[in-house]
C-alpha cells in the first residue's frame, strides 16, 4: 500500500479556503505519492476511498471544463464508468451523484465508439450538438457541484485515516 502523507499545515490552510481546498489537498497527496501517474499499477497500491477520490478529481474536473462528452474523448469512460465509483461515491452518501454517474454509464455505452475515436477540434465541438442527451446530466453535475464537493470534503473528514496520514 502506497502510504500517503498530508501536512497539518496545509490540511489547516485548505480547511480556512472552503470545502474545494480541503479536499484538492488530500488529491494532491495522493497524486503525489502515487507519482502524478494514475496507472494500474499505482491504482493497485491505494485503497478503494483514495481511487475513488482520484475519480471524483477527475469526473470533476472534466466535466466541468466540458462535460461528459469530454471525459469520455478524453479517455477517462472505463476509469469512471467500469470501475465501482458510482456505487462507491452512493456509498459516501452521494446517491444523487451516482445516479447521475449510472445515467451518463448508460449514455457511454450507447455514444462511446463515436465520442472515443480520433477527432478533429470541429469533429469534437459538433459532438455537443450531435448527443444532447449529455447536456441535462452536464447541467445537473454543475448544479449540484457546490453540494457535492461539500459532501465529499465531509466524508474525507470524517475518515481521513482511509486517505493518508497527517503529519506535523
Amino acid at each position: 500500500m502506497t502510504e500517503v502523507k498530508i501536512k497539518d499545515a496545509d490540511l489547516r490552510l485548505a480547511a480556512e479556503d472552503g470545502m474545494d481546498a480541503f479536499v484538492r489537498v488530500f488529491v494532491d497527496a495522493i497524486k503525489g505519492a502515487i507519482g502524478g501517474q494514475l496507472t494500474v499499477e499505482t491504482m493497485g497500491s491505494l485503497n478503494a476511498d483514495q481511487v475513488t477520490l482520484l475519480a471524483w478529481d477527475v469526473l470533476h474536473e472534466e466535466v466541468m471544463d466540458g462535460g461528459f462528452v469530454q471525459l469520455i474523448h478524453n479517455g477517462y469512460g472505463p476509469f469512471i464508468f467500469k470501475n465501482p465509483f458510482a456505487k462507491a461515491v452512493r456509498l459516501w452518501g452521494l446517491r444523487e451523484l451516482s445516479k447521475l454517474v449510472y445515467d451518463a454509464h448508460t449514455l457511454w455505452l450507447k455514444h462511446r465508439d463515436t465520442i472515443e475515436r480520433e477527432l478533429s477540434e470541429e469533429e469534437f465541438m459538433a459532438l455537443f450538438e450531435q448527443m444532447p442527451d449529455f447536456d441535462d446530466l452536464d447541467d445537473q453535475f454543475v448544479e449540484h457541484e457546490e453540494e457535492w464537493t461539500a459532501m465529499i470534503a465531509h466524508y474525507v473528514d470524517e475518515h481521513i485515516e482511509h486517505f493518508g496520514s497527517i503529519e506535523d
